[in-house]
């Protein structure tokens, strides 16, 4: 019984290595001050997070502004939402948003300027994830 139990376990574990390996993993930075470009950046970030990646949104220079309070932008069709609106769409299927380090004190802002779900990003934390094996990037 025990060496049952035991290889049931070993089975789980060697199950849960592989479901990992196969996690599919979206790094999306955008920095480009242009609607269509940040929208883009949204846009393949919705549609890999409901492909079930792990979709994480680094938000520098022009683009940080998207995540301020009040500064929603133009609105682009077809769907007439502005980038702030797509935003919090990704952010609502489960991304990690966050503005770059440099973001917050080079424009004077603070944290709680952010929207909800947006948090300032930690260097360290970003170079982790970049080096890790399955993470696709693209850059807006």
């Amino acid at each position: 019984m025990k060496k049952t139990v035991t290889l049931g376990l070993f089975g789980l574990a060697i199950a849960a290595a592989a479901h990992a390996a196969d996690t599919n993993e979206l790094f999306v930075n955008i920095h480009s001050g242009n609607a269509m470009a940040q929208g883009a950046g949204l846009v393949l970030a919705g549609q890999a997070l409901e492909q079930k990646a792990n979709v994480r949104v680094l938000l520098c220079d022009a683009a940080g502004d998207i995540a301020v309070v009040g500064k929603e932008g133009p609105k682009l069709k077809p769907r007439d939402v502005t980038t702030q609106q797509m935003l919090q769409g990704v952010i609502k299927a489960g991304a990690k948003v966050e503005v770059c380090a440099l973001y917050l004190p080079n424009t004077g802002k603070q944290p709680s300027d952010l929207i909800p779900g947006v948090t300032p990003a930690k260097p360290a934390d970003v170079a982790a994830h970049l080096l890790k094996p399955n993470v696709s990037t693209l850059a807006f």
